[in-house]
């Protein structure tokens, strides 16, 4: 007889289950309490970490609190006061709904509660380990709540070593706190990490709240956007063209005061800004999508960030013509008056006056000119270390005998030795047949292995900017250009800190020269927000590929003979010269054999 082997999991086993699924970092918890401190209608709200949540975090609000059965019922899986069928799913209006957030905190942290209801003449505590009730009291508190969460994860130890640095929880932790700020400016709020306070900011307008969170020059450059329509009205501000990033920092979509994230609808706003930013910057923005809460599905993910639309492709074309028309109101896109008066009097100059008589310029040619005739050109022999197998594309190291005594011989071999193609390929002869080399990427390779080593070694030649170039970042880009310092500073680059978001760069490395410090700083701190790195043997690798790749000649520039060659020269020398950073081929070799068979 078979034995049954389907069993019920006990409720603390089931917590931490479901507690992978909610609570997967500090800022998951910060995120649920300040939620439910909202949804309680709090007025204020004091968020308090330490070693980023790690060890500690408080939630203190002056909501409505709880009774003393609600408080220990709030622990329980699935209690909630949100929901009492299922159709309320689909009339949310609240920050939580589902009663999973504080039963997964308590499975894997060390829990105190402190509540009382403004009715009440006592409040009540709690202290909850791992879903286990460790005490149960009446105590004297303040109308609201007092949420502390100690020791995240202390009883899943793989999963607190998953955890990254203090620095990136932190990140983690600010992100979660402007997402929830920034759409409830009517609510006071203050963030304290390690005793030292990040924020305080005060009830206000959402422009308001956006300046406190992002910093003071912002009160210039946001436009505001309104657009209703009978299914759904859009609101809220848009950064100006003319201070686009190349960091996606601020870009905030939400739906009934709810941050989501929509792939779609920021296409939608980024060809609004089409032809209006270059084309590596990314617009910014702080928009609410007020909707009929029966149009959207947001329980399609545990943390409620990603949402369904009824007709996502109807919310597409109001967005963008709402951001449109906030750009044309300001008259940030350009207009054209065909109806302009050809007599204006506009002077063009000397040129302009037609009561001049006209001298027809005299043109010098000489007519034995040869345009295909090359100039020999002076440079000191270099090595070039390549030979290739006749019928192989792997690369040899033979070099060139380095003791040319006919020097005229050589530098008319030099004059065939490169071609450029479409100003994107050098082209080469070789043993074996015509070497192909994609120039960008060659050079990539170079800088790559060049920048790696320079932080290895520490070989930080640089160059001094003749002007200082300030850069204003927002809190969490700030944190990650001084995590990332050590190694800037490395391969060149001279930062200094002015306060927490500001900086001066006084200068850069060498290859860099005639570059936009700024623009490059940006394009570096994207880079490492996209590839999401963690530890520092990543971020070296990530930061050597992100300015190898921005300062590697690019298709269509023109090189020179000795550029050329200088480029092969290198690429050889590296330790891996077939393939790119990015896992991209470098060169090609197009064989004898090919060629005949295409000539036949």
């Amino acid at each position: 007889m078979s034995l049954d082997i389907i069993k019920l999991l006990p409720d603390s086993v089931a917590n931490q289950i479901a507690a992978g699924e909610v609570i997967q970092r500090p800022a998951s918890v910060v995120k649920e309490l300040i939620e439910n401190a909202i949804d309680a209608g709090a007025t204020q709200i004091d968020l308090i970490v330490k070693d980023a949540g790690r060890t500690f975090i408080t939630v203190i609000d002056n909501g409505c609190g709880m009774s003393e059965t609600d408080a220990r019922l709030c622990f329980e899986r699935h209690a909630t006061s949100k929901i009492t069928c299922a159709d309320d799913l689909f009339a949310i209006k609240t920050m939580g709904f589902r009663g999973e957030a504080l039963a997964s905190i308590a499975a894997v942290a060390q829990v105190e509660l402190t509540t009382r209801r403004k009715e009440d003449e006592v409040g009540t505590k709690i202290r909850i380990e791992g879903s286990k009730v460790i005490e149960q009291l009446p105590k004297p508190a303040s109308v609201g709540t007092n949420f502390t969460v100690k020791n995240l994860f202390f009883n899943v130890p793989a999963r607190r070593n998953f955890l990254k640095s203090n620095e990136a929880e932190l990140r983690h932790i600010n992100e979660e706190f402007f997402r929830i700020t920034i759409m409830n400016p009517e609510i006071g709020f203050t963030f304290v990490s390690n005793d030292k306070e990040l924020f305080h900011l005060y009830p206000g307008t959402l422009k308001q709240r956006i300046v406190g969170l992002f910093g003071k020059d912002y009160d210039s450059k946001l436009l505001p956007v309104n657009q209703i329509t009978e299914s759904v009205t859009i609101d809220g501000f848009i950064v100006k063209p003319e201070f686009s990033k190349k960091t996606r920092g601020e870009q905030y979509f939400f739906v009934n005061r709810r941050f989501i994230k929509h792939a779609y609808l920021h296409h939608a706003v980024e060809n609004a800004y089409k032809e209006l930013i270059p084309q590596d910057c990314f617009p910014g923005y702080f928009l609410d999508i007020q909707i009929d809460p029966k149009e959207i599905d947001i329980n399609i993910h545990p943390t409620k960030t990603e949402v369904n639309f009824i007709d996502v492709k109807l919310i597409y074309a109001i967005m963008h013509s709402a951001v449109r028309k906030a750009i044309g109101q300001n008259n940030l896109a350009p207009t054209f008056d065909f109806d302009v008066n050809p007599n204006m009097g506009i002077d063009f100059g000397e040129a302009s006056r037609m009561d001049r008589p006209i001298i027809q310029p005299k043109v010098d040619f000489d007519p034995n000119f040869n345009p295909f005739k090359i100039s020999p050109i002076r440079h000191q022999q270099q090595n070039w270390r390549i030979a290739y197998e006749d019928n192989n594309d792997t690369v040899a190291t033979t070099r060139i005998d380095e003791n040319v005594n006919d020097n005229q011989q050589f530098e008319e071999e030099q004059k065939s030795l490169f071609i450029q193609l479409q100003q994107s390929y050098i082209v080469t002869a070789v043993k074996s047949g015509i070497l192909v080399v994609d120039q960008h990427l060659a050079h990539e390779r170079i800088l790559y292995e060049k920048y790696l080593k320079e932080m290895a070694t520490e070989v930080n030649a640089s160059q001094q900017e003749l002007f200082p170039h300030h850069i204003s970042l927002n809190i969490n880009d700030a944190s990650m250009l001084k995590e990332m310092k050590p190694e800037l500073e490395k391969i060149g680059f001279r930062i200094e800190a002015m306060n927490n978001t500001t900086f001066i760069i006084n200068g850069t490395p060498i290859d860099c020269k005639g570059s936009d410090a700024v623009s490059l700083i940006e394009k570096i701190l994207e880079d490492y927000k996209t590839n999401n790195v963690g530890n520092q043997s990543d971020r070296k690798l990530n930061l050597a590929h992100s300015l190898a790749s921005q300062m590697a000649v690019k298709a269509g520039q023109a090189l020179s003979a000795m550029e050329m060659q200088d480029i092969i020269d290198r690429l050889f020398g590296c330790a891996v010269a077939e393939i790119s950073p990015s896992g991209k081929k470098i060169f090609t070799i197009i064989n004898a054999d090919d060629i005949k068979t295409r000539l036949n």
